[in-house]
């Protein structure tokens, strides 16, 4: 390899390391962004009634967005589109008043889903007792994905009975994704 090929590609390794600096930047940005968010609409959207999942403020293209996710806090029916739309009334001459971010950018209210993710400590206590799944970063007996009942959650350590009616321990820092499992009979 000539020096002319080997200078071009430490210069594209350099625009690259750059470039991924300021993805990151960007990225730790917005979740600046979010959780000052959060601390916004937490309040007015548990009066209303539901419970606050999750606030997540992102790029797609050139649009940004800011997704605000909700859930019933007893669980006792779904979030549906009345709901997503009275949220979104709600919040948005809040967040006008307010004010938290300086790009244009579009106001979406969701449910979690039904197969969601389960990220923050609360969101795994919320489903003690239900069946979740684990994707592990590195297998364990073979294995990278496991199905179970969450029996517990201490110090970062989730406890699950498996399928196979074993009680398996994995520390926070194995799992790669934690969620719920839906199930229709």
């Amino acid at each position: 390899m000539g020096v002319e090929w080997e200078a071009a590609l430490l210069t594209l390794l350099v625009v690259r390391l750059f470039l991924r600096g300021t993805d990151l930047a960007e990225k730790k940005g917005r979740g600046k962004i979010a959780a000052l968010v959060e601390s916004i609409v937490r309040e007015p959207v548990e009066k209303a009634g539901y419970l606050l999942w999750d606030v997540d403020y992102y790029k797609e293209g050139t649009d940004f967005n800011l997704l605000v996710t909700i859930e019933q806090p007893d669980r006792t029916r779904q979030i549906d589109l009345d709901d997503c739309e009275k949220v979104s009334r709600m919040l948005s001459p809040l967040l006008d008043e307010h004010d938290p971010i300086e790009d244009n950018y579009y106001l979406e209210v969701s449910s979690a889903g039904l197969e969601r993710v389960l990220n923050r400590e609360e969101h795994v206590l919320y489903y003690l007792g239900e069946r979740i799944s684990l994707r592990l970063y590195a297998p364990v007996d073979g294995e990278k994905s496991f199905i179970g009942t969450l029996l517990s959650y201490e110090d970062g350590v989730f406890c699950l009975l498996t399928d196979d009616g074993k009680e398996r321990r994995f520390p926070g820092e194995q799992v790669a994704r934690a969620a719920t499992v839906y199930e229709n009979f």
